[in-house]
């Protein structure tokens, strides 16, 4: 595994149908010897650790985080998990401080997990409490965690407006007052100047740092397509607007992955390989082509990457005619990749408004 300037990882925290077990393990095998250090396991579909996380947890769901627990480790990388506490009662003689705990040493016990992401995006937050409340909230998973390292992700995790037009107004001096009151061992996740940022830029993070207190872990949202726009393409071109410059200004860098288990591992691959070679030495271009072939081999790239405006560009409901041409030549080719090309051609990876109201 090459050692990068950055410590990267992924954070499964998409909307819609989350992935097997048997794709998770296959990306991060894929992505563990590109520099891959860490996985957060947090679909926004995973009841259990979201809107369920008061529920009973079946056992085998356990086995099933625990084995994947395993096998990340055993290509040297950290597990973790997502926790969102959905509609927790803080008041001081709530159960819910009870049922965290025990949600908390279940974790521990049955899984073993080496990093907890405690995760508040995607809630109403216009509350001039909110940054307290939530310090609270995470200094008392501190104390019972045996996760080695702790997450935050802010309500509000991102400078976007949009936020504030969907949540509610943002409390002034929201992120201060939080990362004042969090333990300096804490870290706080980012999007960026945007939701889905196009590029972070050395001065964003910078004044971001004085702002919080330590340095952010990006959450960067591509090559993930999980809303209802963004569902409409593969997200396939290679990773650009991330300098490896930026590394010494981050704790960390997380990639919130494509729906397409295999073809977001192109992507993948062209961000590690930025971080690997530096910007004097990386192309985008060159990137993507020895991604694609990593990933999906010779002739199966080379189609892709000529399908590009089409598969990225164009849009599922704009294709018209093209559609019918691209699903007859990929349902020809045996390869993942190609399958899931077909599947997202079918309609399987449609993100709804529904969908995100409901997860």
């Amino acid at each position: 595994m090459p050692l990068l300037s950055v410590d990267l990882g992924i954070i499964e925290g998409y909307y819609g149908r989350p992935w097997s077990w048997r794709q998770r393990s296959q990306v991060i095998a894929t992505l563990a010897p590109h520099g891959y250090r860490f996985f957060l396991y947090a679909p926004k579909a995973a009841g259990l650790l979201r809107r369920g996380w008061r529920d009973p947890v079946r056992e085998s769901d356990l086995d099933d985080l625990a084995a994947f627990a395993g096998h990340c480790r055993s290509l040297g990388v950290r597990f973790g998990v997502g926790l969102s506490p959905h509609e927790f009662d803080d008041s001081p003689d709530s159960p819910d401080w009870g049922r965290l705990a025990a949600r908390l040493q279940l974790l521990d016990s049955a899984v073993g997990i080496d990093e907890l992401a405690l995760l508040f995006d995607d809630i109403r937050g216009d509350d001039p409490t909110l940054a307290a409340r939530q310090a609270t909230i995470a200094a008392f998973v501190g104390e019972r965690t045996r996760a080695g390292r702790l997450y935050v992700c802010p309500s509000y995790y991102s400078d976007d407006p949009v936020l504030d037009r969907v949540f509610g107004r943002r409390p002034p001096g929201y992120l201060e007052q939080l990362g004042r009151l969090l333990d300096p061992a804490v870290a706080v996740f980012w999007t960026g100047e945007e939701v889905c940022s196009r590029e972070y830029g050395a001065a964003h993070l910078r004044e971001l740092a004085q702002t919080l207190g330590r340095k952010p872990v990006l959450w960067d949202n591509y090559p993930v397509n999980d809303g209802q726009r963004m569902s409409q393409s593969l997200h396939l071109r290679a990773s650009t607007g991330r300098p490896a410059a930026n590394a010494p200004l981050l704790a960390g860098h997380a990639i919130n992955p494509a729906l397409q288990p295999v073809l977001g591992c192109i992507a993948a691959i062209t961000l590690a390989a930025r971080y690997r070679l530096g910007d004097d030495r990386y192309a985008y271009g060159a990137a993507l082509r020895q991604a694609s072939r990593e990933v999906l081999g010779e002739a199966l790239a080379e189609q892709v990457v000529g399908d590009l405006i089409a598969l990225q560009d164009t849009g599922l409901d704009r294709l018209g005619e093209q559609a019918r041409v691209l699903r007859a030549r990929y349902a020809a080719i045996d390869h993942d990749g190609a399958r899931e090309i077909v599947a997202w051609l079918d309609g399987a990876w449609r993100i709804t408004d529904e969908i995100v109201r409901t997860q």
